[in-house]
């Protein structure tokens, strides 16, 4: 016989008593340094999905450690009672290297509470993702009023290599009526949101080279052109004056109706006194639906060890962010053609691709979504969330937006504007994160409502 569904009062009642297990669960997880990149210790990362499937086999899932040629993911099940429906639920467990220690104020995997909120490396981005769904199933015990799966991946901050292979190869193991997606953020402290729309990714390399080999830059200077002047030459062509990107054939679109007011960006973004926006249009505009490109990293000799010399060759990254509607390998074809063009004074220009990624738009109507802006409503005591894009990317969407075209898919997320995730300091904001806690178990009462 299957369990009446929860009352709104008794969920909230739940989530309440779950909370103090659930933060010190999300402090054991942000101890473990699992970071996926490559030169880093990936004992770390197996350690991480072992903690998790722990977690998931304590909430009475059926639990699987898998992986497709990369790091380990963690596939937990549960069934659904008759005639409800599956909701999978995902986040990640790998986290962003710790980049420069000196500028954290604390170990970055030692969690420490500071006014409020609960700074560690992965704090926010994304284990507490992880902690959230199970706060969920732990406030529900026996009586979840759906099925579930969760999906929990080990190298997401890592580029998602192997995702669409585990996707493919565990298909009926996961497919479900809806999908919520712990990735993202909410729109401020006090306001939910669902994300609606992400940017792709591509990320390449250009190396310029004007010499064999290094030579006095006192002989040679003024006939001879650097390789480092010349990239750096060649780099300022991907602007125009206003700083809009001048890279012709990559799209933008405009319709982002949030006000963000540009005192707020100044704030969030920690922009340096006096220096101005760059690009033209709405704010967020160019932050969620227009392109834009950065320079990542220049290698060349560092200034304290840098001799009196022509340099023969430099290098740099470049990342480029795609507006929804374009596609990566078109962006980069044009992003290669532009470079390749503009190279100053006949210096050699050879471009590089290391990873892209799809962005993507969602369709936040319907049922599922109704559902879910209920639950956020309740959890903010009638605060209605806004429905936002997002500048970053989480390209492996549009890889469930293809697998999945059935499902409902929520972006939903732990992150406010001051969580730093891939920043040094990074933090989560411990009460909305039990408001976040809270809107998933009652996303899943919403859910098992709307789909009986």
């Amino acid at each position: 016989m299957t369990s009446p569904i929860m009352s709104e009062s008794e969920v909230r009642a739940a989530v309440e008593r779950e909370m103090p297990g659930v933060r010190a669960d999300l402090e054991r997880l942000v101890r473990i340094p699992g970071i996926a990149f490559e030169g880093f210790d990936h004992s770390h990362v197996e350690r991480s999905a072992e903690a998790v499937a722990e977690l998931l086999r304590g909430c009475g899932l059926d639990v699987d450690i898998v992986r497709s040629g990369g790091q380990p993911a963690v596939i937990g099940r549960r069934p659904a009672p008759p005639g409800a429906p599956t909701v999978l639920l995902y986040a990640h467990h790998d986290v962003q290297p710790v980049g420069d220690l000196s500028l954290w104020e604390s170990d970055p995997f030692e969690p420490v509470e500071r006014d409020g909120r609960l700074y560690a490396r992965g704090a926010a981005d994304d284990k507490a993702g992880i902690m959230a769904h199970v706060a969920a199933l732990r406030a529900y015990g026996d009586a979840l009023p759906v099925g579930v799966v969760l999906f929990i991946e080990g190298e997401e901050e890592y580029g998602s290599d192997s995702l669409e292979q585990l996707l493919a190869d565990h298909r009926d193991k996961i497919t479900s009526d809806v999908i919520v997606i712990a990735d993202s953020g909410n729109w401020d402290i006090g306001v939910p949101a669902l994300t609606t729309s992400l940017r792709g990714i591509v990320n390449c390399f250009v190396e310029v080279r004007t010499l064999d080999h290094a030579v006095h830059s006192g002989m040679f200077g003024g006939a001879v052109p650097d390789a480092l002047t010349a990239l750096v030459r060649l780099l300022a062509t991907l602007h125009d004056d206003a700083g809009d990107v001048a890279v012709d054939g990559l799209v933008g679109r405009e319709g982002a109706t949030v006000d963000y007011p540009e005192d707020r960006v100044r704030a969030e973004a920690g922009l340096a006194e006096g220096v101005q926006f760059i690009g033209t249009g709405r704010i967020t505009d160019r932050l969620w639906t227009k392109p834009a490109l950065a320079v990542l990293g220049i290698d060349a000799p560092a200034t304290g060890e840098a001799p009196n010399a022509l340099v023969p060759a430099a290098k740099a990254k470049l990342s480029i962010r795609l507006a929804p509607g374009d596609d990566p390998k078109r962006a980069y074809a044009a992003v290669r053609a532009h470079l390749e063009e503009h190279a100053p004074w006949g210096a050699q220009v050879t471009v590089s691709f290391e990873h892209d990624g799809d962005p993507c738009v969602i369709d936040a109507s319907g049922p599922m979504f109704d559902a879910a802006r209920s639950a956020f409503r309740t959890a903010w005591d009638g605060t209605a969330p806004v429905d936002i894009g997002v500048g970053g990317s989480i390209p492996f969407i549009a890889t469930f937006q293809e697998m999945f075209p059935k499902a409902a898919i929520l972006v939903t997320g732990v992150e406010d504007p001051h969580a730093r995730a891939h920043g040094p300091n990074e933090s989560l904001h411990l009460g909305e994160f039990a408001r976040v806690c809270l809107a998933e178990a009652l996303l899943l009462r919403n859910v098992a409502a709307a789909g009986s």
